[in-house]
């Protein structure tokens, strides 16, 4: 019972806390900023997805070595 109602609190702390990311570095919001001073439809949505989809993947890389280092470390007992 303790574990569910740690992993409720968990969770509801970490989606309370969400908020829309804008994902930019200093470099790519003042390039921006400058982009929209000349155009004034510069669409942004693209470079936002693009800083997110590079930001996603050293965790996957992360998940990825986490889980196969688990399953060398943790091997499945044999039948007997």
């Amino acid at each position: 019972m303790k574990k569910l109602v740690l992993l409720l609190a968990l969770t509801l702390l970490t989606l309370g806390g969400l908020r829309p990311a804008l994902a930019q570095c200093v470099m790519c919001k003042s390039q921006v900023e400058a982009a929209r001073a000349e155009k004034d439809d510069y669409n942004v949505d693209g470079l936002n997805k693009g800083i997110v989809y590079m930001m996603t993947v050293p965790y996957l890389l992360m998940g990825a070595v986490g889980f196969f280092w688990y399953r060398r470390t943790h091997p499945k007992p044999s039948k007997k």
